[in-house]
């Protein structure tokens, strides 16, 4: 037994492997920093404009290279980026943010709220086998799914900064 309860184990810090951004479509790129401002990350650009991409509740969309692991050993095609996350994270479990959870990234200030899940579209149907863009939807498979987020207080991100989930 390791003396600790659940809620010890999720406020663990995190930290971001990844900040991508494209100017439209996938897969994003990684950067090594970006300004996150209410609609987003400076530099990043969408295909598809609001309401199907974008907007200040979809701000920020998040991964995990736990899920990229987990949709890999699945057989598909997965990379940090390839599914069109902004931030790809490390140490931070999906499955577990609950709509309104935010996160505190970095040392200048940047707070996410998670919004809503980031259902799959046919732009990203080519990374999976048989197109199955269903391994990363909400409804089967909620801890592979990617995550929406508001920017609650601007600030950059850069790879390495340290993610904390306050709830």
């Amino acid at each position: 037994m390791s003396g600790l309860d659940d809620t010890d184990e999720r406020a663990r810090p995190g930290r971001v492997l990844q900040v991508n951004v494209s100017r439209g479509g996938v897969p994003k790129r990684p950067i090594e920093r970006a300004w996150v401002g209410r609609l987003g990350l400076e530099g990043d650009g969408h295909t598809e404009p609001e309401p199907m991409h974008g907007g200040p509740d979809q701000a920020v969309c998040i991964y995990t290279i736990e899920s990229v692991a987990r949709v890999l050993a699945d057989g598909h095609e997965a990379f940090p980026g390839a599914y069109g996350e902004n931030l790809t994270l490390e140490g931070i479990e999906l499955g577990e943010l609950r709509e309104g959870d935010r996160l505190a990234i970095g040392e200048d200030g940047l707070l996410i709220e998670i919004a809503a899940f980031a259902n799959p579209c046919q732009t990203i149907a080519h990374y999976f086998e048989g197109r199955q863009i269903a391994r990363i939807s909400a409804r089967i498979h909620p801890e592979d799914a990617r995550r929406y987020a508001r920017v609650l207080a601007e600030g950059p991100v850069a790879a390495g900064d340290r993610v904390e989930v306050v709830r």
